[in-house]
């Protein structure tokens, strides 16, 4: 096998499985979210799973990413997405407003990143103070970009454009009329914002991001 070929393969891999990891943990995470405010429409279509295979987009968790992989050097943006939980409202427990439950199982997904993150980074305080960096290298390669991986998707989530969590999230939070002004802004302009974000959004979300690597990194000792 080619060695250019065989690192591609590598870094595919290294790249793709914690990012199906972690965007089928936040999936299921607003799948029970859901479920536990009484809606279980995500559950009779298969989605309050652990499983990958049903959340998996694929265009937006193996195509995009991959092609971002392979054509990093190209300044390609890495984006991805699985597929979207499906969330009925009307079936929330009646003690929770329809808003209230929407930003509870919107701030589910992004909540379980920063979970995510905050365990492989105890997992990789482990491997540096018992100095097994060398002898797992691979392993340790994989804990880090998951690391990564879950901070970027937590933050980048978080931002209040539609159809992002964060879009839900804020919704919830502002008084009933500017809630639904913001909703309406964000279902008309939300599709140009998104791909503006996309295209320009490193810069947006690179200091936030910068704080909680250097945060989680200096609670667990490691070097930031």
């Amino acid at each position: 096998m080619d060695t250019s070929f065989g690192d591609i393969i590598l870094k595919l891999i290294t790249v793709l499985i914690p990012m199906i990891l972690s965007l089928t943990v936040h999936e299921f995470s607003h799948a029970f979210a859901a479920h536990l405010l009484g809606d279980n429409t995500a559950k009779f279509q298969g989605r309050l799973t652990l499983n990958p295979l049903p959340h998996i987009d694929p265009i937006g968790t193996l195509l995009l990413p991959g092609m971002a992989v392979v054509m990093s050097s190209m300044g390609v943006p890495f984006f991805g997405w699985a597929k979207p939980v499906p969330v009925n409202p009307i079936y929330f427990n009646k003690k929770y407003s329809m808003r209230t439950g929407m930003l509870l199982t919107a701030a589910a997904g992004p909540l379980s990143n920063f979970i995510m993150a905050f365990l492989s980074g105890g997992l990789l305080a482990v491997f540096y103070h018992a100095n097994l960096l060398q002898s797992l290298p691979a392993l340790f390669s994989f804990i880090v970009t998951f690391f990564q991986i879950n901070l970027v998707l937590a933050i980048f989530n978080l931002i209040p454009i539609y159809p992002l969590d964060g879009q839900k999230v804020l919704s919830g939070l502002l008084p009933r009329e500017m809630s639904n002004s913001f909703e309406d802004f964000s279902r008309r302009y939300g599709s140009f914002l998104l791909i503006g974000l996309i295209i320009f959004g490193g810069r947006l979300i690179s200091l936030p991001l910068s704080l909680a690597f250097s945060f989680i990194l200096s609670l667990f000792g490691l070097p930031v």
